[in-house]
């Protein structure tokens, strides 16, 4: 997609929280500056597909985490690779503490997947990130390709839609999101070039319920530590639902 929103009086500014998101494509930011400019919460690339780790995700988590940002971790999928070999890469990079963001399936691609494969193996993968992690994933996509395919399949999911316009997503279903990436060309201070931005539709208190909840139970703990016995081989549009 194509931004048409120049980055000046624009969305952020009709709601309470906003964020941007962010990978090694922004080089070296200074995330203290950005912090000091307003902005509430990031996402932050951390993996994608099979074995693929961003290179500046570890750089980016650590000094997010310093500044006081709510931050948020999230996976590029891959339609051409099982769910437990995502999750997998996801899992082995990332560790979540109370306080952040739930993580991110970044759906873009349907590749050579018919529309029931694509939603079984993202529901694959947003199951086993939500017995990881505790919490149920926010699956990002642009409109237009959650209208044709998502829509209706993960309503239980917190929802992140891309629509680079002044005028807010508008889902077939009637679907309400709570994230929205209006423009990727944000000009912010501490990031060199442009940026995605985003709002999220609901409070700051909202959004700090979003997050992980402080630690769970030993049972919930070792519910967590046991996903790695879940994600095993076998072709997950095979076997899923067995």
């Amino acid at each position: 997609m194509t931004s048409c929103l120049p980055d000046g009086p624009d969305a952020a500014h009709r709601y309470e929280v906003s964020g941007i998101d962010v990978s090694h494509y922004q080089g070296a930011i200074d995330w203290d500056e950005l912090a000091n400019d307003g902005h509430d919460f990031a996402f932050i690339k951390a993996t994608e597909g099979k074995e693929l780790k961003d290179k500046a995700f570890f750089v980016n988590w650590t000094l997010a985490g310093k500044t006081g940002m709510r931050r948020g971790a999230y996976h590029f999928f891959r339609p051409e690779v099982k769910a437990e070999q995502q999750a997998r890469n996801f899992f082995n990079t990332v560790q979540l503490a109370p306080g952040d963001l739930p993580p991110v399936i970044d759906v873009e691609d349907r590749g050579k997947l018919s529309t029931k494969q694509l939603v079984l193996r993202v529901t694959r993968l947003a199951e086993m990130m939500e017995i990881r992690y505790g919490v149920k994933p926010i699956l990002y996509t642009g409109q237009n390709f959650y209208n044709r395919f998502l829509a209706g399949q993960f309503d239980d999911y917190p929802l992140w839609l891309a629509r680079y316009d002044a005028d807010e997503p508008v889902t077939v279903c009637g679907r309400t999101y709570a994230f929205w990436q209006y423009t990727d060309r944000g000009q912010l201070p501490g990031i060199r070039g442009n940026v995605d931005r985003n709002i999220f539709t609901g409070t700051h208190l909202d959004l700090a319920l979003l997050c992980l909840p402080p630690s769970p139970g030993a049972d919930t703990e070792e519910l967590a530590n046991d996903t790695a016995d879940v994600v095993v081989g076998g072709d997950d549009l095979a076997s899923f639902g067995r």
